[in-house]
């Protein structure tokens, strides 16, 4: 047994996570009922970290003239490759109606207007109409600003700078009790009871070379739920931008997203030569879907037809200097910072990893199967299937984030009650932690750990794959793994309060275990779709006989299963527009 001390805390909602997904929650449970107790707890400081706060394109919404949400529906099932959950989808478009205007009108985000009032709403990829409001092009930094401000102005609790470690269970193993979470201030353990937690860390596929969310992002809420038994779908998607910034290898500015509001709005992208690749490609060009588009960069950089820091030049130039710095202020600025000029000339590009498609299995109303747990936005799975169409992600969280609050809410009006922790299941969790500290000091290179992983992933289970390489990164991640349960870090990084490196241990071990999730799950798919391309298996296969990839942990082995699409409002070759 450790002996060391856990504060203890109870709320009647525990929500892990401060994006859009779970403040989103905090409002709609407390609206519900303002009676309850509602804690936010995040690694960060609320309203300065996660992934939305970093949305730059937009929120896809079907409102303009000619469009409708069956069009949004039919683009996003396309997009997905007929593997998104039909239901799922179907919640998403109809539910971004009402939140979109929930943001202009009750939370006071100003989006970006046409002369006669209308919202504007520009192009994105893999759409048939032009559908993304948005906010220049800083469009996560307004809504994040606002949903602060309310969640603040409400008096919900927070825990910021703890992050969460494990999920437990009731002591029956039935039903969720609370969460095991780390004061990053201290290095205290907190156990917080629960009546419901909701699961919203957000993904981050930071296990790759290239990337695109902040550094702490590393799949924690993923990791977690495959550690408490629960059913992971979709893995294999792992969404590649196709523009991540090239600065160099020294600077962490490489991989930071450039809109994809640039190709929509015209812009080129140009192999080392200086030829626009993507007329050869396809018959969008440079508007086709990320996975289209990542691809086709990969090919150009594979063959040798690259800029001088290895990747392809985006270009601008030709759509006028200064409507670009009208249209896209805050990209403009970020190449600048970088000594780039994004309106006047070319900007180097790489494709960058960027979303989770994969995530927790769940119910249109945030339910998953464990009792008294919710999930909502990048930890769910189920709603892009083999790819997210640009702008569908914030709409995403906002969306079914609301939804879970109310369904909480609900829930505990019915069913929610206090429930014992599984008093083992704690231990192991802070033993878990705790081997950090405990193995002699000085073991192990922890630099070298992380960076077999960024080229594993990379080489092996990233845009392109095939059999032998997934075999490859298989037999690699088992292998770090290994390594990291006994790395030990030396004498001076061993106090608790602050203590980054511990964190950054934690972190990987978190992306180690994904990766053997993504790495699995690929393995079992011998098909391409959307995300997801294997060079010995190119073909789609059958879409009417469409499977999705279930992943669970079973006596500590990985466990994959082809679970048939259910096609719940139309089939491959139909459409609901052809009413």
């Amino acid at each position: 047994m450790n002996a060391l001390a856990i504060r203890r805390l109870s709320t009647d909602i525990l929500i892990l996570g401060a994006g859009g997904a779970g403040l989103f929650a905090a409002l709609h449970a407390q609206q519900a009922d303002p009676s309850l107790a509602i804690t936010i707890a995040v690694k960060g400081l609320l309203g300065k970290c996660g992934c939305t706060r970093m949305v730059q394109g937009g929120y896809n919404v079907a409102l303009g003239a000619g469009d409708s949400v069956e069009r949004h529906f039919m683009d996003t099932v396309e997009g997905g490759a007929w593997l998104p959950d039909q239901e799922l989808v179907w919640t998403l478009v109809t539910g971004a109606v009402e939140r979109v205007r929930e943001l202009e009108n009750e939370l006071g985000c100003f989006f970006d207007r046409n002369p006669d009032g209308t919202l504007h709403q520009k192009a994105f990829a893999g759409q048939t109409f032009d559908r993304t409001v948005h906010k220049g092009d800083l469009t996560g930094i307004e809504i994040m600003n606002r949903l602060s401000e309310a969640v603040w102005a409400r008096g919900i609790r927070r825990l910021e700078e703890h992050r969460v470690h494990a999920l437990i269970k009731s002591a029956d193993g039935a039903a969720i009790a609370g969460a095991l979470l780390i004061d990053m201030r201290t290095g205290e353990y907190v156990f917080v009871s629960a009546r419901a937690v909701l699961l919203a860390t957000g993904g981050g596929p930071t296990m790759y070379k290239f990337y695109t969310p902040s550094g702490d992002k590393s799949c924690d809420g993923l990791a977690m739920a495959l550690a408490a038994g629960l059913p992971l779908r979709d893995m294999e998607m792992v969404q590649f931008h196709p523009t991540g910034l090239l600065a160099g290898p020294d600077t962490r500015m490489t991989g930071t997203v450039l809109e994809e509001g640039l190709r929509g709005a015209g812009g080129h992208l140009l192999n080392g030569a200086g030829r626009r690749f993507m007329l050869d490609v396809d018959r969008r060009a440079e508007r086709a879907t990320r996975d289209i588009v990542s691809r086709a960069i990969f090919a150009e950089m594979r063959a040798g037809r690259t800029t001088p820091h290895g990747g392809v030049y985006l270009s601008m130039a030709h759509l006028g200097a200064e409507n670009v710095r009208r249209q896209f202020k805050g990209m403009v600025e970020r190449c600048a910072d970088c000594g780039f000029d994004l309106a006047g000339d070319k900007v180097e590009v790489v494709p960058t990893a960027h979303y989770m498609m994969g995530g927790v299995e769940f119910a249109p109303d945030g339910r998953t199967e464990l009792s008294g747990l919710f999930v909502a936005g990048e930890d769910a799975g189920g709603v892009h299937g083999a790819n997210r169409l640009g702008g569908n992600g914030v709409a995403n969280s906002t969306v079914f984030g609301g939804i879970a609050g109310t369904t909480m809410s609900a829930w505990l009006e019915r069913e929610g009650e206090f429930r014992t922790p599984d008093g083992i299941a704690l231990e192991a969790a802070i033993d878990g932690a705790e081997a950090f500290f405990a193995a002699p000091a000085g073991r192990g290179d922890f630099e070298s750990i992380r960076e077999r992983l960024h080229t594993t992933m990379w080489d092996d289970a990233g845009i392109v794959r095939d059999g032998a390489g997934l075999a490859r990164a298989d037999g690699a991640l088992a292998a770090l793994s290994v390594e990291l349960e006994t790395y030990a870090p030396v004498p001076a990084c061993r106090d608790r309060a602050f203590n980054l490196h511990w964190h950054d241990w934690l972190n990987l071990k978190s992306l180690v275990a994904v990766s053997r999730v993504i790495v699995c799950a690929a393995r079992a798919r011998e098909n391409s779709r959307g995300a997801h391309y294997r060079a010995d298996f190119p073909d789609a296969g059958d879409l009417a006989r469409s499977t999705y990839t279930r992943v669970c942990l079973r006596e500590g082995n990985l466990v994959s299963t082809a679970i048939p699409v259910r096609f719940t409002r139309v089939r491959p070759g139909e459409s609901l527009l052809a009413a």
